[in-house]
């Protein structure tokens, strides 16, 4: 072999084997993480986890409820547990619901938070105020209110502060506390998470923060005897007097009108009464429908007066307008009592 073709065939094998073998290494060696790297990951802290706030309430009082403005009034005592020294959740907590008043009144029992034995901080307000809310008045008078209380803290988001309820009992009421026409049940808390849909003109938040809310519920329901009679007796009664015009000689047209007449002025006067506490809605309550079926019944039996007028005079046609007056008497009975049946039923199912 030629010295030229022997230093050719030698650099050629030198290339190789450290193609293969540099290779290799290199291989061996790339997924090592560079010490300054696992400096920098060893040295990041950990994400921060929100504190925990343990939050309990006992309901004092329950006072005026006012349909017509959607507001009541509640006395309140509410506490707060943390370990956190840099927070003050008693101070930044804010009623989401409350109603302007001049009379609502927020008192810190302590000027600062008194420490516990072990370790746990701890503070209480009493808050006696004006709340509102949205009352649904579908099924009225047999309807079952909502009280509700909603916090929320205004500075501390849910990355950084989570409300959690003090046990199975967070929230008590007094047990000598009476609503004047309600029967008051038994409260509860929940604690949610609500999140704002706008960042409230501050460009430096990307999206919207979410925060812990806590919401108190108290449901209040109507004694459905007493109000039943309170209700529906005078309405009955109203309806029992304009079926007498079935029941005059058609002779007396004048009469049979003039009753049926008074009647329904009467039911326009109670129902204009019996709602007059309520505020402007909508829709039709279940109190709305049954006067409005009465009102129906009314001016069927005095459509049948009017019809019956021309031959009331007659001798001869007395006995046959009596005989379907009965007739219309009782069908008209027996529909009016079935669709105000189906009327309670679909209200309160």
């Amino acid at each position: 072999m030629r010295p030229m073709a022997r230093r050719l065939l030698v650099s050629l094998i030198a290339l190789s084997l450290l193609a293969v073998f540099g290779g290799t290494a290199s291989a061996q060696q790339a997924p090592a993480t560079p010490p300054k790297v696992m400096e920098a990951i060893e040295a990041a802290p950990a994400p921060a986890k929100p504190t925990d706030v343990v939050v309990g309430a006992f309901i004092n009082d329950i006072q005026e409820l006012d349909f017509k403005t959607n507001n009541y009034i509640i006395d309140l005592y509410a506490w707060f547990r943390w370990k956190n020294p840099e927070l003050r959740p008693s101070r930044t907590m804010e009623f989401m619901n409350s109603f302007t008043s001049d009379d609502n009144r927020r008192n810190d029992l302590f000027e600062k938070p008194e420490t516990l034995p072990d370790g746990t901080l701890y503070s209480i307000i009493r808050y006696q105020g004006h709340f509102s809310t949205k009352f649904p008045l579908e099924a009225y008078p047999f309807d079952t209110q909502t009280l509700r209380v909603m916090m929320e803290d205004t500075i501390s988001g849910a990355d950084s502060l989570v409300y959690v309820p003090d046990g199975k009992h967070a929230v008590t009421l007094d047990p000598v506390i009476t609503l004047p026409g309600f029967t008051v049940g038994k409260p509860t808390m929940r604690i949610i998470t609500n999140t704002y849909p706008t960042n409230f003109g501050d460009p430096t938040v990307e999206k919207a923060e979410p925060y812990s809310r806590i919401v108190i519920s108290i449901p209040v329901t109507r004694p459905v005897v007493a109000m039943s009679l309170k209700t529906f007796v005078p309405i009955i009664l109203i309806v029992v007097c304009a079926s007498l015009v079935f029941f005059v000689r058609p002779r007396y047209v004048e009469g049979r009108i003039g009753l049926g007449i008074t009647a329904l002025l009467t039911l326009v006067a109670l129902q204009l009464t019996a709602t007059s506490g309520l505020p402007d809605v909508d829709y039709l309550m279940m109190l709305d429908k049954v006067f409005l079926l009465a009102y129906l019944f009314i001016i069927i039996a005095l459509a049948r007066v009017v019809a019956t007028s021309w031959r009331g005079a007659d001798a001869e046609a007395e006995p046959a307008i009596k005989r379907h007056d009965r007739t219309w008497f009782g069908a008209l009975l027996a529909i009016y009592l079935t669709t105000n049946g189906l009327v309670l039923w679909t209200s309160l199912a």
